[in-house]
């Protein structure tokens, strides 16, 4: 089933304190107005409250975008008869896969008139070999920001309820 997100809602804020930022995500300029397919084993369509669920391995794709999940579910609006999307849901082994970066997560969501994704509970981005762990992550798909925070009060038994990361420093030849 194919799908075309126009955009719509709202916008999530982002909160201030104990975020750690990295630049430069190739997802910054990715067409958020570009088609969302969707490739799933079931789908639920509750058109009464607006919304389609999907499950079985289901793969989202927009432009450079994948999102891979257990279930998703696709909150909507009706613009005469055509549908709109407004919020993509995903849950369950959660993993966005761009040009340039990875992250897993428990669960993702994607404010699709907002340009948001904001993944959490044990979260790993990883970007070109640099690591970053925290519970929520947010990436600006207007902006290419990334922010990372810890959420301390949704930590998970082991965590450290701290933002961890490994950073790769490139190797340089010297020349004579």
């Amino acid at each position: 089933m194919k799908l075309i997100a126009p955009a719509l809602l709202l916008l999530l804020a982002v909160p201030a304190a104990s975020q750690t930022s990295m630049q430069a995500s190739a997802l910054k300029g990715l067409d958020t107005g570009a088609p969302i397919d969707v490739d799933a084993a079931r789908i639920e369509i509750q058109d009464a409250s607006n919304q389609a669920i999907f499950t079985g391995a289901v793969v989202i794709r927009q432009g450079r975008l994948t999102l891979n999940a257990d279930t998703v579910k696709i909150l909507y609006t009706r613009v005469g008869d055509a549908p709109e999307m407004q919020r993509l849901d995903a849950r369950g082994r959660v993993k966005l896969v761009s040009p340039s970066e990875t992250a897993t997560a428990n669960t993702a969501i994607y404010d699709v008139r907002g340009k948001l994704i904001t993944m959490s509970g044990n979260v790993v981005l990883n970007r070109g070999g640099s690591v970053l762990n925290g519970q929520r992550l947010v990436l600006d798909l207007a902006s290419g920001r990334t922010s990372f925070d810890s959420r301390a009060g949704a930590t998970t038994p082991g965590s450290s309820g701290r933002v961890t990361g490994r950073f790769l420093v490139p190797q340089r030849t010297e020349q004579k």
